[in-house]
């Protein structure tokens, strides 16, 4: 993804906020939490992914489909477009 590295340092501090949320679930599961505490911690870690991926998809839509150069190369873009969203929503 090297139409990223304008915002590299912005998704890399999403995803080291994510591990750290990851991890969190690891400790509440070592010290034997409450279930609801730990579905707690998973859903914010849903949350953030979700948000990540969205952010990612839109980039994805923004750089390579909208601003394709030809209709195979914009065909090439929704098709990864398609199966990144269709990895996603299984």
């Amino acid at each position: 993804m090297a139409h990223l590295q304008r915002e590299r340092n912005k998704v890399l501090l999403r995803v080291r906020r994510i591990a750290g949320q990851v991890g969190a679930i690891e400790r509440a599961l070592e010290e034997e939490r409450t279930c609801e505490e730990v579905l707690q911690l998973v859903a914010a870690v849903r949350g953030a992914t979700a948000g990540l991926m969205a952010e990612l998809l839109e980039d994805h839509l923004r750089l390579h489909v909208l601003e394709a150069k030809g209709q195979s190369e914009r065909a090439q873009a929704v098709e990864q477009l398609v199966d990144a969203l269709r990895t996603y929503l299984r």
